[in-house]
């Protein structure tokens, strides 16, 4: 027996495929019977996985197992019943405004109103993960009954992000950038080709900055649905209502919706977060919930001709970029280089061999140049005949400030960067 689900996806959204890619569909569908079982795991579904993986059957199917490993793991399916920690309420800036022309869920974020100091000061990061786990299923339940109705089409979802008023000073912040940094790999491996359009808006100059450390981490796919404009409603207004009915869009980004009360931001439907008070702080989450966080060593293999590249985010004037590493059997090369917001890249240490094999090497330097990427350089592309192995411990300390204690505890470092090799 046909199920609903499947019947209105096949009437309305036949699928358009190549002979190829049809069987690699099939020898799907057949591999995962054991594990699709659910009305909703149809070929649209699975054809998320097979595009996610160029069209690689065996692929798709290594990347699905594990995702309901994944699943099981995090418990996804019984979140439902999870009491939700008050904090997530108030503060966890998100909504549903309403449709876009296909009738596919358009969600909005107000990204300046996430507090992400205080949610970490008030739950755990696996609190946060949960929560944004829960958010993503409920927009994804949404979009199969909208698909039920509208077809395929609405099976996606649109993300409306504003960047007003963003502030990348609190990213600056060692768990804040881990927690933003999990959320996105978790988002990739798990969730892929749910995006139907991602438009972010009111983007400042720094902006640039934080999305070159994030987008290393963000797949094709889901790069190729992100527009970005700046705080230009002229450029960006015009694009939401081509694709979203003014009915159904805040009048505060350009449509006709408002709260019964003439809210423009239509805050009924759209949480928009804000700063969380002192009094929700957990006195004791720091001892408890970010052990984790102290400063360790972490090991790598540099291969020969190769390089080891760590990007660290320095939001502001006064922060500190400390380092100390020491190798196995042999000396590397080690340099830094900057990136300021215009894209210039200035050297601050120029690359050189260093016998960190004899003695560890210790250093810092004050990052005067903000907002910048400076990039740690592990250069061992001088050796074609030998890998090196080496034990190194890099932080970025955020600058000790005062009044508002956002950065009094000085032990949690930034690390709001990426590695690559």
């Amino acid at each position: 027996q046909v199920n609903t689900f499947s019947a209105t996806m096949a009437s309305k959204g036949a699928l358009s495929l190549s002979d190829d890619q049809r069987f690699e569909l099939i020898k799907l569908r057949r591999n995962v019977a054991d594990i699709c079982t659910k009305p909703h795991h149809n070929d649209h579904f699975l054809m998320r996985w097979l595009r996610a993986r160029n069209f690689n059957a065996k692929a798709a199917e290594k990347m699905l197992r594990e995702n309901f490993k994944w699943r099981e793991q995090w418990e996804v399916d019984k979140l439902n019943k999870w009491q939700i920690p008050e904090v997530f309420k108030t503060y966890y800036p998100s909504g549903i405004c309403g449709y876009d022309k296909d009738g596919a869920p358009v969600i909005v974020i107000p990204f300046a109103g996430i507090d992400i100091w205080g949610i970490l000061h008030c739950v755990t990061k696996n609190d946060l993960i949960k929560m944004t786990i829960l958010t993503l299923e409920n927009f994804l339940e949404l979009a199969r009954k909208q698909a039920e109705i509208h077809g395929p089409l609405a099976s996606q979802i649109v993300v409306l992000i504003d960047m007003a008023d963003f502030n990348l000073r609190q990213y600056a912040w060692r768990p804040a950038g881990e927690a933003v940094l999990t959320m996105i790999q978790m988002y990739e491996a798990n969730y892929p080709e749910i995006l139907k359009a991602c438009y972010i808006f009111n983007v400042p100059k720094v902006f640039a900055l934080a999305f070159s450390v994030v987008k290393p981490f963000l797949n094709e796919y889901t790069l190729s649905k992100i527009q970005i404009y700046k705080a230009d409603p002229n450029k960006w207004q015009p694009i939401l209502l081509s694709q979203i009915p003014a009915n159904n869009l805040p009048m505060h980004f350009g449509g006709d919706m408002v709260d019964p009360d003439g809210d423009p931001r239509c805050s009924s439907k759209i949480c928009q977060g804000g700063k969380i008070p002192k009094s929700l702080y957990l006195k004791n989450i720091k001892n408890e919930k970010f052990s984790e966080e102290k400063e360790n060593y972490t090991t790598a293999i540099v291969k020969k001709g190769d390089k080891l590249c760590m990007h660290y985010l320095a939001a502001e004037e006064g922060c500190f970029l400390k380092w100390c590493f020491h190798s196995e059997g042999h000396d590397i090369k080690f340099g830094i280089v900057c990136k300021d917001e215009d894209g210039k890249e200035i050297v601050i240490v120029p690359a050189h061999r260093v016998a960190c094999h004899q003695s560890e090497e210790v250093g810092v330097i004050n990052c005067s140049i903000t907002p910048a990427t400076y990039t740690i350089v592990f250069d061992n592309t001088y050796s074609l005949l030998r890998s090196k192995k080496i034990h190194y411990s890099v932080a970025l300390s955020p600058p000790i400030l005062g009044k508002d204690g956002l950065f009094e505890d000085t032990e949690d470092t930034v690390i709001f960067g990426d590695v690559e090799k």
